[in-house]
């Protein structure tokens, strides 16, 4: 664990990072001791001469729930949130789903995603902000881009106005209370697909705030963004130049998921099916072609799925071209034209690997994620370590993709 040892002059003692072994991490484990040998491989890699950019990484919104909850405009809806949050776990008030079996860290032996407790004496910014950094420190992170955790369930809550009004106060939270304490810490603000009315509200409140480089849905909902009430939100993204987002997420009551009975099955699935249903809308429904300006980045799930969605909407399209009248051409050929984050890169067969990429194009087309802290992030050397890629390739994926995708300054 840490350490402390005597420096010249008297100076302040410098803090010495170990490695830590699996069997002693806990949700109290200081993160730059986690990831102590992914900054040693930071330095040894030369990662401090590339310009890297985590799209997706993520903060423990729940831990400061209260907060949060105080920027719900609704009184009612607000008097409800502090009641529940009486009764049920810190971090709940307002969230669909009941807290239960803990799949994510294999009950208990991964635990530092389950919460993240780990000692932060700096009270001179946020708890979040520190975390953040020794995360982007230890990996060679320039810019990362925060995602909340389990409001990305938040498409799937039974009352749309509650998701309206936790989107806006965690947005305010982001905005006011976050985001201006570290200019390094990126969002794509999170869009209330519930409403297109309250979408076009958050664009106008949200866009252009410090550190706004886009806008985000979660793609796990109960319906596509394809309708023509979307059309003046997909719009006004389009002329303001911001991307748009689809993160994913797991879902173990669809009605395909409900089938597997193994965490394993559904969350090597789910993650990819509620984007493949969103981009199949948005492909079908000529979106490229009505937006050809709009840039959509499809997140959290993986790459092996490209390939199959490309030969198989190909497939469909040229034997039906008529239920899909808007498309100028191959389903395809709009795929290589969007954006995907690497999260989590499937790289166990290097031959199939290289031909995704080279199948979506990635070297123009490729955003490096860590999905930090979860327990299958990948750290920026796994694009490093990747043999087939040209140098200038690698650079792209890092970071040179997403500094021209969000505008980030050279």
């Amino acid at each position: 664990m840490s350490t402390t040892k005597a420096t010249p002059g008297g100076k302040t003692p410098a803090r010495v990072i170990s490695e830590v072994q699996p069997r002693i991490i806990n949700t109290k484990t200081d993160t730059r001791d986690i990831l102590a040998h992914a900054m040693r491989e930071t330095k040894k890699r030369g990662l401090d001469d590339y310009f890297v950019v985590d799209v997706d990484a993520h903060h423990v919104e729940e831990d400061s729930w209260s907060e949060i909850l105080d920027y719900l405009d609704d009184p009612v809806m607000r008097s409800y949130a502090d009641s529940c949050q009486l009764w049920d776990p810190p971090g709940s008030g307002l969230l669909p789903g009941t807290p239960g079996m803990r799949f994510q860290d294999v009950a208990g032996r991964i635990p530092h995603q389950a919460a993240r407790g780990e000692t932060v004496k700096d009270t001179s910014v946020h708890r979040d902000v520190t975390l953040s950094r020794r995360a982007m420190d230890s990996m060679g992170i320039n810019n990362m881009v925060l995602f909340p955790q389990n409001l990305l369930l938040l498409g799937l809550h039974q009352q749309p106005d509650v998701e309206v009004a936790l989107s806006f106060a965690y947005n305010r939270w982001l905005t006011e209370k976050i985001l201006p304490q570290e200019p390094r810490l990126k969002a794509l603000i999170y869009l209330p697909a519930c409403s297109p009315e309250a979408c076009i509200k958050t664009i106008e409140e949200f866009g252009g705030k410090k550190g706004v480089v886009g806008f985000s849905i979660v793609s796990v909902r109960n319906f596509s963004i394809h309708r023509n009430a979307y059309m003046p939100m997909l719009s006004m993204l389009e002329e303001r130049g911001y991307p748009l987002c689809f993160h994913a997420a797991h879902n173990w009551g669809d009605s395909a998921m409900r089938l597997t009975d193994r965490f394993i099955s559904m969350h090597a699935l789910s993650f990819v099916l509620c984007n493949m249903v969103q981009l199949t809308n948005w492909i079908i429904h000529g979106l490229p072609e009505r937006f050809p300006n709009l840039k959509p980045i499809w997140i959290e799930s993986g790459l092996a799925w490209l390939p199959f969605m490309m030969q198989r909407l190909d497939n469909e399209f040229l034997m039906r071209p008529s239920e899909a009248p808007l498309l100028k051409r191959r389903p395809s050929e709009y795929i290589k034209e969007m954006y995907f984050s690497t999260q989590p890169m499937e790289v166990t067969d290097m031959a199939l690997l290289e031909a995704t990429m080279t199948a979506i194009n990635a070297e123009t087309q490729l955003l490096y994620s860590s999905d930090w802290p979860h327990w299958d992030f990948d750290l920026p050397t796994t694009v490093l370590d990747l043999p087939f890629l040209s140098e200038q390739a690698k650079r792209n994926i890092l970071g040179e993709n997403a500094r021209r995708v969000f505008n980030l300054p050279g």
